[in-house]
């Protein structure tokens, strides 16, 4: 995966742009820029667990229905959903209807909730297990690391369901706690500035 294909403006990007058209917009927009957001956080670890087992094309293409389903994936919201919102989701071809998966976001609503009570927020919490810069692999050489093993365990404890170390891993990366862009990629550098610039959540 560490190579690069020239996008619509000629301009070399990340090797796995090229599986479709759509990806260009997600990859130099949103993949790798850093979010603080509790809102956007929960939306980005809710959408990777449901892509295990599938492809980012597929929750991507639907991820418009998954808001409009998940009330924006505001976990004040999600919390209260019953049995009732389940099968709602269950019979919503707009999504993927995979009850496991389903179950853990109303499930991982709750834990949210209690975590930003413990916590302050949600941000603060997960950028806690941002690695060293030093300790980090080449980049798209490996799809789990210590500290999403350790992110993951920790949000299992919590209570938290599927939030393996892989899928933490994606979100890590989708969310900006790494920069996985490849070496040769535009956007690479443009990552880090963000980088850079971002106040890392309830640091001085």
């Amino acid at each position: 995966m560490n190579t690069t294909v020239n996008g619509p403006d000629g301009q070399p990007r990340c090797g796995w742009c090229s599986t479709v058209t759509e990806f260009f917009d997600y990859h130099d927009n949103e993949w790798g820029y850093p979010v603080d957001d509790d809102i956007r956080l929960f939306e980005k670890l809710c959408l990777e667990s449901f892509q295990s087992g599938l492809s980012w094309r597929t929750i991507l293409a639907k991820r418009d229905n998954f808001r409009a389903a998940f009330a924006n994936f505001d976990f004040n919201q999600v919390a209260d959903f019953n049995e009732a919102d389940v099968e709602r989701l269950l019979a919503d071809k707009g999504i993927v209807r995979h009850r496991g998966k389903i179950e853990a976001v109303i499930n991982n609503a709750r834990r949210a909730k209690e975590l930003v009570e413990q916590e302050g927020s949600l941000a603060a919490y997960f950028w806690r297990f941002e690695p060293v810069e030093s300790d980090l692999p080449e980049p798209q050489s490996v799809s789990t690391s210590n500290e999403s093993t350790a992110l993951s365990k920790a949000l299992k404890k919590h209570g938290w369901k599927f939030v393996g170390p892989t899928t933490v891993y994606a979100f890590m990366q989708a969310m900006g706690m790494v920069n996985d862009h490849v070496e040769g990629c535009v956007f690479r550098e443009k990552v880090e500035d963000a980088r850079k610039r971002f106040k890392r959540p309830g640091k001085a």
